[in-house]
């Protein structure tokens, strides 16, 4: 079966699959997704047996093995090199506290993306690390020329959103990646902005984290962390316990031996409802394909900036460059209150997020998915007129 096809073909089975589709048109994916049916039922499956059964730990074990081979084929990895925490910014603390830094060292991130991807770098300048910030023309916009030009003999990381969660504009990761490793410098992603909507591979990325409430379609607090095998030994694991260090029996021992995969950075146990659902949600993905979904994402965004430009709204970033854009648009208007629309919107059952910028300038931020339908993109737009 299509399962694509499928759903924007049966209202019935889009809504069994969508509930929020019952009442609101949701497009606010870049923020907290409204939970898919398959996912808040494999949820409470797995709630549900907590409650009136108890099985012993290989089936928990067999749950969590199986949500990493899931996050290993969204990503392009071994699920040895995947750790189940969330939220995002835990992954990326865990990054910048675990690497050994001398004085000196550059780290290079963007001060406009996402605070969880710039607090854990700045921090940083306690252990006297230089941290440098990528300043793009235009928001969000990071080229590898950009890149390239702030790239010095003392730069050891780089750290870059996958895309940007304003702006919308989405990096050439492969590009600057390879680069990067060309030039031995480590490579960190924030990848919640495109994790499940655009391919987003690891091939030549170091460390990923991304939450899955966004556009993995997934619960809240449990996400994907990657760290490349060749970069355990640079990462040394922060948060300590019985599940991430070889402790036979439950029984301390007197050294510190790391598990030979990325459990190595799981502590102790893991937010398992949440497992449950985000590999539901993978799933979902995986058989509705991401280039599928990434196309599909694209007809619509493109449908409702069309129709917001011949209402007098300007979109914030870039437009015709196919390889750049994003599940987000994001919209201005020169006379329109703009935070007075989005509330308004909200009360017509459209869910939106408004946005501002460092200069105070106000936005509202679409994201649609996959399953949003033209005639939903339709009654945005009258709504906004």
């Amino acid at each position: 079966m299509d399962l694509l096809a499928s759903l924007l073909t049966d209202a019935a089975l889009r809504q069994r699959f969508f509930p929020i589709t019952k009442s609101k048109i949701f497009m606010a994916h870049a923020a907290v997704t409204a939970l898919p049916g398959p996912v808040a039922e494999a949820m409470n499956r797995f709630i549900q047996k907590c409650s009136e059964d108890f099985s012993d730990f290989s089936e928990t074990l067999s749950l969590i093995n199986q949500t990493r081979d899931s996050a290993g084929r969204l990503l392009h990895a071994s699920p040895d090199e995947i750790a189940l925490l969330g939220p995002t910014s835990l992954g990326l603390s865990l990054f910048a506290n675990g690497i050994a830094w001398h004085p000196g060292d550059e780290v290079i991130c963007y001060l406009d993306d996402y605070p969880a991807n710039v607090y854990p770098w700045i921090n940083l300048r306690e252990q006297d690390v230089s941290v440098r910030f990528v300043e793009p023309a235009v928001m969000g916009e990071i080229t590898v020329e950009t890149v390239q030009r702030l790239l010095t003999p003392k730069t050891r990381l780089v750290a870059l959103a996958s895309c940007n969660f304003v702006s919308g504009y989405r990096i050439d990761i492969d590009s600057i990646g390879k680069l990067l490793r060309e030039r031995n410098v480590l490579f960190s992603l924030d990848a919640i902005q495109t994790l499940g909507a655009f391919p987003t591979t690891v091939e030549y990325v170091d460390f990923l984290s991304a939450d899955a409430h966004k556009w993995m379609l997934g619960p809240a607090a449990v996400g994907v962390v990657y760290v490349r095998k060749e970069c355990f030994d640079l990462c040394r694991p922060t948060l300590l316990g019985a599940w991430n260090i070889k402790c036979p029996g439950f029984t301390a021992q007197d050294h510190i031996e790391f598990q030979e995969s990325a459990q190595r950075y799981e502590p102790g146990i893991l937010n398992l409802p949440g497992i449950a659902g985000m590999k539901a949600a993978i799933d979902m993905l995986l058989e509705v394909g991401i280039e599928k979904i990434a196309e599909r994402i694209g007809v619509i965004r493109e449908r409702l900036i069309k129709g917001a430009e011949t209402l007098g709204f300007e979109l914030l970033g870039v437009r015709d460059n196919p390889a750049c854009i994003s599940g987000i648009a994001t919209l201005s208007h020169p006379t329109r209150d703009l935070p007075s629309l989005a509330k308004k919107l909200a009360e017509n059952r459209i869910i939106c997020s408004p946005r501002q910028d460092r200069k105070g300038k106000h936005y509202i931020r679409f994201s649609p998915h996959f399953y949003n339908t033209e005639h939903e993109v339709d009654r945005v737009l009258e709504a906004l007129d």
